[in-house]
C-alpha cells in the first residue's frame, strides 16, 4: 500500500485533471479492472463525503473501480457506523487516509441555520439528527458577527464542520488512533467547491 502522502497526491492530481476537463475517462473502468476486482479491493483512500449529487467523489478525483471506499451522508457528518465503515477500510484494506470531503453550500449547513433561526418549517426527526450533528458547527458562529449574513456564515460553517468531523476520526476511535500513531495514518480535511470543481485540502495537511 502508497503512504498517506503518497495517496493525497494521486486525489490532487487526479482533481487537477477534473478540473482541467483532460480525465482519464474510462481507462480504469473497463471489463479487466472489473473482473480483477471481483477478486478483491485495495482502495489507497477512503472518502467521507457530502450525499450532494453534485460531488461524487470517484469523478471529482478522476478515480476508477476499486480506487476509493466512499462513504457518503448528508453534510459529511461523524456518526458510529460512519466511524466503523472508515475503521474497516482502514483496518481491513490497509488503506492510508481518510479525507472528510465538504462542499460549498451545502444542504445540511443551510437546514442547520435554518433550524437555528428558525426560519424553516419543521423538520423531521430524522432530518433533525443530522442538523444535531451539524449544530456545534454552526452554534459558536452564530454568537459572532457572521449571525448578521447567514451567506456568509455558512460559508464559514462549510468549514467547521469539516474540521469537527476530521477531528473526530482523530480522537474518537481508538482503532483509528493508533492506526495514526503506528501506522502514519493521516485524516485530512478537504472542501469542493461547486463553483469551480476544485478541491482545497486545508485541515490536517
Amino acid at each position: 500500500m502508497i503512504s498517506a502522502d503518497a495517496a493525497l497526491d494521486r486525489l490532487r492530481e487526479g482533481n487537477r485533471r477534473f478540473v482541467s476537463e483532460s480525465r482519464n475517462g474510462g481507462a480504469h473502468a473497463g471489463e479487466s479492472r472489473r473482473r480483477e476486482l471481483a477478486a478483491g479491493q485495495n482502495p489507497f483512500a477512503i472518502i467521507l463525503g457530502c450525499s450532494d449529487s453534485r460531488v461524487p467523489a470517484e469523478l471529482v478525483f478522476d478515480q476508477g473501480l476499486g480506487d476509493l471506499f466512499v462513504i457518503r451522508v448528508a453534510g459529511n457528518i461523524i456518526a458510529p457506523s460512519l466511524v466503523g465503515s472508515v475503521e474497516f477500510a482502514a483496518a481491513r484494506f490497509g488503506t492510508p487516509l481518510v479525507v472528510v470531503l465538504g462542499h460549498t453550500q451545502c444542504g445540511a449547513i443551510a437546514a442547520t441555520v435554518e433550524e437555528l433561526t428558525q426560519q424553516g418549517g419543521p423538520q423531521s426527526p430524522n432530518l433533525l439528527s443530522i442538523v444535531n450533528r451539524v449544530r456545534p458547527a454552526v452554534e459558536p458562529l452564530m454568537a459572532t458577527n457572521l449571525r448578521q449574513d447567514l451567506a456568509a456564515l455558512q460559508r464559514e460553517a462549510v468549514r467547521a464542520n469539516i474540521r469537527i468531523s476530521a477531528s473526530h476520526l482523530r480522537h474518537g476511535s481508538a482503532l483509528l488512533e493508533d492506526l495514526i500513531e503506528k501506522n502514519g495514518f493521516r485524516v485530512v480535511g478537504a472542501e469542493y467547491s461547486l463553483e469551480t470543481g476544485i478541491v482545497d485540502f486545508f485541515d490536517g495537511i
